[in-house]
């Protein structure tokens, strides 16, 4: 299942492209995108799984960039 989200208050390109490594590693992710300029994540992940990874994928982004929301 692939779906695009947007990103608030995400502050530089160095934080996405850490976003992105730290959501990659996530079991039942297929591909991932973060990007700073558009202000958005792109996931393609497990369908069975989705909700449980964008929950890992919340808990990783936070420890990333604190003050950054996945608007859903």
């Amino acid at each position: 299942m692939k779906k695009v989200f947007k990103l608030e208050d995400l502050d530089c390109a160095v934080c996405a492209a850490k976003m992105e490594d730290a959501i990659a590693k996530i079991a039942g992710v297929n591909a991932v995108s973060v990007s700073y300029m558009a202000q958005r994540l792109s996931i393609d992940a497990e369908e069975s799984r989705f909700d449980e990874i964008m929950d890992e994928v919340v808990k990783k982004c936070k420890r990333v960039e604190p003050d950054c929301r996945i608007v859903r």
